[in-house]
């Protein structure tokens, strides 16, 4: 009998638009919409990957489902256990408190993360105290030491400040605070692309351990295309704060269906020296000024493809005729018949 999914996080045309003033008076120049009618939705014990080129809105999204900005508009519904969904975008300060308690992040840069003035144990420890998970200073001890040798650090070392780690070993501890709250979702905003190519691997597969020990939800936000396919079930592809494809990690790699799409796999580093450049599709052109973007489709100043429609309509993310659960931003994407990685 086939396990039975459950959504847990659904994200319903979420915009964050941002005004751009000059001047000494503050006059409105325009408005960026960093994130424009975003839609997808996660289920529980799953990795969806958000990626795309800098200043996509990637990031933006991230912040935006724990409120760490305020979206513009739109719905985000977190599910806990069989409860109603409740929508973080209006969820008040106390109800605010307790979801982020179930979504945590793991940030970027391990440097600037962790707060250099306190110790591991004051660092790792934080969360619990604000949200007052423990009674007594041996509690608090025994919840730090146990999640620090859950990932990797020695808790003799729990004394130390941040300076005297590596850069993977700071991470490490980053991902030991973000789970020691014991949470149902982890957002991992490129977890790893500050980290050495050597130490890379070692974070990637301590997440993937971690996700099978706690039952843990990712959403994993990266742009390396390599890390994506090893890491994620389900990945969306966001451009220009829209998400133009969206599918099963497998599906996505072997048959992509947005011009974009295919160009970002044709990038992607291979390592049989036989395939590469062999692909490699050239874009031309920048990505386009998010104050102001292309009229109808937002990627067709730099598609092969493009075509009259694709200047003056917009595509809507919409279901493949031959596969319900892969979704593109495309007016061609039943026609073109696109490259993936292996292609």
């Amino acid at each position: 009998m086939a396990k039975q999914t459950r959504r847990i996080l659904e994200i319903e045309d979420l915009c964050k638009y941002f005004p751009v003033t000059r001047g000494f008076l503050g006059r409105n120049r325009g408005t960026v919409k960093a994130v424009d009618g975003v839609s997808f939705f996660i289920n529980e014990g799953e990795t969806l990957a958000l990626v795309g080129e800098s200043g996509c809105g990637k990031t933006t999204t991230a912040h935006c489902v724990v409120r760490g900005i305020e979206p513009t508009s739109g719905e985000i519904r977190y599910y806990e256990n069989d409860a109603l969904p409740e929508d973080i975008a209006k969820a008040k300060k106390a109800e605010l408190k307790r979801i982020r308690r179930n979504i945590r992040m793991v940030f970027q840069d391990p440097y600037s993360s962790l707060n250099a003035r306190m110790t591991i144990m004051e660092i790792i420890g934080e969360p619990l105290l604000i949200n007052q998970s423990v009674k007594s200073r041996k509690e608090l001890e025994e919840k730090v030491v146990e999640i620090i040798r859950m990932v990797g650090i020695d808790p003799a070392y729990l004394n130390r400040y941040p300076h005297a780690f590596s850069g993977g070993q700071r991470q490490r501890i980053a991902v030991a605070r973000a789970l020691v709250l014991k949470p149902k979702i982890v957002i991992a905003d490129e977890p790893v692309s500050a980290l050495d190519v050597s130490v890379q691997a070692q974070i990637l597969n301590l997440l993937k351990e971690l996700q099978a020990e706690f039952a843990l939800t990712y959403l994993f936000i990266a742009h390396n295309l390599a890390v994506v396919k090893h890491q994620s079930d389900r990945v969306a592809i966001m451009y220009l704060g829209k998400i133009v494809e969206l599918a099963d990690s497998e599906k996505l790699f072997s048959k992509p269906k947005h011009p974009y799409t295919e160009a970002l796999l044709s990038s992607a580093p291979n390592p049989d020296p036989r395939m590469r450049n062999r692909n490699q599709i050239a874009l031309k052109g920048d990505i386009a000024n998010p104050l102001s973007p292309p009229n109808g489709c937002s990627f067709h100043p730099r598609c092969l493809y493009s075509k009259d429609i694709c200047r003056t309509s917009e595509p809507t993310l919409t279901k493949l005729a031959s596969n319900d659960t892969h979704r593109v931003a495309c007016h061609f994407a039943e026609e073109l018949s696109l490259r993936g990685i292996d292609g």
